[in-house]
């Protein structure tokens, strides 16, 4: 497996499927009993049902992903997004999300830090 090229990959799905609010590739990258948490503070949950949830409280998101750093079976993965909430509001985000993947190029485990501006 190829950690850059499954790197890379991630973080196109990641911004096309965030930018059309569709998660249906996304969910897709990941390992069917990956790791997802989508903040430090929050308990660990099925990708699917972050991105479905996530994706149903936004009307729209312009997202920006950065290069992959890689180690090993491991990535680094910065990301900017701006995004329209359906209640009107809306949220500047810059993260990272720290990535495994096994031997197939999916993600066994995903970690994100993130903040509002």
């Amino acid at each position: 497996m190829d950690t850059r090229a499954a790197a890379r990959r991630w973080a196109e799905t990641w911004e096309r499927g965030w930018r059309a609010l569709d998660p249906s590739e996304i969910v897709a990258l990941y390992d069917e009993g990956a790791l997802f948490l989508s903040s430090p503070f929050r308990p660990p949950e099925p990708p699917r049902d972050y991105v479905e949830r996530v994706f149903g409280e936004e009307e729209s998101a312009e997202c920006d992903f950065g290069e992959p750093a890689i180690d090993g079976d491991r990535a680094a993965v910065e990301w900017c997004a701006t995004t329209r909430l359906r209640d009107g509001g809306g949220e500047k985000l810059a993260g990272v999300s720290l990535l495994r993947f096994d031997g197939e190029g999916r993600v066994v485990e995903q970690r994100d830090f993130w903040n509002l501006a």
